[in-house]
């Protein structure tokens, strides 16, 4: 997705060579217009799949499955870091291992919201080791609904998660692929 792209390449910023912020347009501040194309572009990749339910976890992944949800014309479910009181009877639950936040939150979703009559798509800001993408599949393993793939904004390809998560037979669809980054050369793509 070449919008993409060439946003990452104007406005991300660099640090090191493993992080990439994007918090002016993506995950912080929220450019809406662009994640209206970046919907289409996911309903184009996965049109024909039978999704009926997003799911994604929180929170940088929600306005953007929110968005792509309008197009597919069904709900978003988000994966909860903590229960709360507003969760009441049964959960499915896993663990996720945050690379940004370094730590790892047992995540939750009510059983009431994801069943075997669904099928999902997930959707995720970044996609980078895989650890909160494979909490996801988990969920939706555990509920018996149908798994139609991931959609991801931005894969990090340099590291395992994309490679390991779709040997394992996920149809992973990323946006933008980057092969390698630096504060010095900046971003540069897979494709």
């Amino acid at each position: 997705m070449e919008l993409l792209k060439q946003r990452i390449r104007q406005d991300g910023i660099v640090k090191g060579t493993d992080v990439l912020k994007v918090d002016s347009f993506l995950n912080h501040q929220m450019d809406v217009a662009l994640f209206e194309e970046i919907g289409k572009e996911f309903v184009r990749r996965f049109e024909g799949c039978g999704v009926n339910k997003i799911l994604t976890i929180e929170a940088s992944g929600i306005g953007i499955a929110c968005v792509t949800a309008q197009f597919f014309h069904c709900p978003v479910i988000f994966a909860k870091k903590n229960q709360t009181k507003n969760i009441a009877g049964e959960v499915y639950t896993t663990q996720v291992e945050s690379f940004t936040h370094g730590r790892i939150y047992d995540v939750i979703v009510a059983k009431q919201f994801l069943g075997p009559e669904d099928r999902v798509l997930i959707i995720d800001d970044f996609l980078a080791n895989g650890a909160a993408l494979d909490g996801l599949i988990d969920l939706v393993h555990q509920s018996g609904a149908q798994l139609a793939g991931a959609g991801i904004v931005i894969e990090k390809a340099f590291q395992p998660g994309g490679d390991r998560i779709r040997a394992k037979g996920v149809r992973v669809e990323s946006l933008a692929r980057i092969k390698s980054m630096s504060e010095a050369d900046g971003v540069e793509f897979v494709d």
